[in-house]
């Protein structure tokens, strides 16, 4: 298709969320695709545990571009249909889509959960077709990676054994940490570790860890993970907290202990997990354990948010157009 060709009018369906709690599947018109921007038919995207969960409770905090009503998903794979003469893209590319923001007058935050988005060629990864569906965790991937880039040293401890500590386990191992530890208080998601050993925190004795990377999201534990580092140790802060994070100053001064706060990943983390797994030195299997039709999104999301056997829940776009 020519990017000079007149477009007619899109539309797409789309995961909307109008306000904490209340959330549908609906019809929405799309910005209209210019020179350097792609269409993309999406064929799956992920739902976050994570930041997705505190859209839907209403307990997200407050920052730049954020309020409702919005699109969620920023995990989410397709097919290129349309592609920008100034595009890089070509018609036909699987693609990793990041979010988008294409819906008008509500928010793409992040915008990735629809069956069709307008997004900028530069945006998008071009991913493996042996991926499939697992193409949605690079996002996830590239996140476990940037953690550990911006530490000291790859983590000893993980607090959290869902998708994103198991990526950190799997990266930590590659990264030469022998046996790395990680904590998980549910014994339902205590399996599937492999290189690595996952324990009830109260069963640890350790108090020397020189790295640790918390990604539970929960803001009452950096006392406690404050009194298991080694002497000069790091904790590195990589979920997304709701609540305001405090600890006390005389067991960090003692420890001089270090924190670091991990960000967004960025293209080169991007870059780089994809080399990984297209490698098989990362791998992504035994992370996607829910499926679900686009149609029946609120109950995924419910499902995704409520069942602690779920680590990944993944919406199928490919009949919803």
């Amino acid at each position: 298709m020519s990017a000079r060709a007149p477009l007619p009018a899109l539309n797409t369906l789309a995961v909307v969320l109008h306000e904490p709690h209340r959330l549908a599947l609906c019809e929405l018109a799309l910005d209209a695709p210019g020179d350097a921007d792609v269409i993309v038919d999406m064929e799956w995207s992920g739902i976050s545990t994570g930041t997705e969960r505190l859209l839907w409770s209403g307990t997200m905090p407050a920052f730049p571009g954020f309020g409702y009503p919005l699109v969620p998903g920023y995990e989410a794979v397709g097919r290129i249909s349309f592609a920008g003469i100034n595009s890089g893209r070509q018609p036909g590319e699987r693609v990793f889509v990041p979010g988008a923001r294409c819906f008008g007058p509500v928010r793409g935050l992040f915008g990735g959960a629809a069956a069709r988005v307008v997004i900028p060629g530069a945006r998008v990864e071009r991913v493996d077709e042996q991926l499939g569906e697992r193409g949605i965790l690079l996002a996830l991937a590239a996140t476990a990676l940037h953690a550990i880039r911006i530490a000291s040293a790859a983590p000893q401890l993980i607090v959290g054994h869902g998708v994103l500590g198991r990526l950190l386990a799997r990266l930590a191992l590659l990264h030469g940490v022998r046996q790395p530890i990680v904590w998980e208080r549910n014994p339902a998601r205590r399996e599937g570790a492999v290189g690595y050993e996952v324990i009830d925190p109260q069963s640890d004795a350790r108090r020397d860890y020189q790295c640790i990377c918390d990604v539970s999201g929960d803001a009452t534990l950096l006392d406690g993970l404050i009194g298991r580092l080694a002497p000069r140790g790091e904790i590195v802060l990589a979920g997304f907290y709701s609540a305001p994070l405090a600890f006390g100053f005389p067991g960090a001064f003692m420890r001089e202990a270090q924190l670091r706060v991990a960000a967004q990943w960025q293209l080169a983390d991007l870059a780089a997990v994809k080399a990984l797994c297209e490698s098989g030195a990362l791998s992504l299997d035994g992370l996607i354990t829910h499926h679900s039709r686009a149609q029946d999104a609120p109950r995924a999301y419910q499902t995704a948010f409520d069942d602690p056997t779920c680590l990944k829940m993944v919406l199928d776009w490919r009949d919803a157009a």
